[in-house]
């Protein structure tokens, strides 16, 4: 498999992350979580979303094009996703293993949506432990949303 290449995102990255970001939530997501959070997730709340978080974003291309994107906050893998064209080909383990160095040192966590199931059996394949069901609170355009999601920890010290 050719070299996945994995940089910082740019202003120039924001409209293909956030294409990427809105289709990977409602493949992953739309059937588990409420019908509320699933109205207030369009394409233009993705795209204000990366604006925002776009200074901890980072992306990873392979032949030039868009195959999956991270975005870290502090200890936490706060987004994790890969194209639907990628899937099955070993992107999603060796970008997880660019978040894992950029996060050595620590126990890092994650959220998992409960029920998505595909993402959990990632997680775990990738050595991560599930520490149990929390409440996690989600941006949204309008008011935030409390989710049930699986907290994931990986100790990376």
């Amino acid at each position: 498999m050719q070299e996945l290449g994995v940089s910082p995102a740019d202003a120039g990255d924001v409209a293909e992350i956030a294409e990427m970001w809105h289709a990977g939530w409602h493949d992953g997501h739309a059937e588990i979580v409420s019908p509320a959070l699933v109205a207030t997730r369009t394409p233009a709340e993705f795209k204000a979303r990366v604006e925002t978080h776009l200074h901890h974003t980072y992306v990873a291309r392979l032949g030039g094009v868009l195959a999956g994107f991270y975005m870290l906050e502090g200890d936490e893998v706060y987004q994790f996703y890969v194209s639907g064209a990628f899937r099955g080909q070993g992107v999603a383990a060796r970008l997880m293993a660019d978040v894992e160095i950029a996060l050595g040192g620590r126990v890092a966590w994650l959220a998992c949506s409960v029920g998505n199931d595909r993402a959990a059996r990632f997680y775990e394949k990738a050595g991560w432990t599930r520490e149990g069901v929390e409440n996690y609170t989600v941006e949204t355009a309008s008011d935030p949303i409390d989710v049930a999601i699986w907290r994931f920890e990986k100790d990376l010290r």
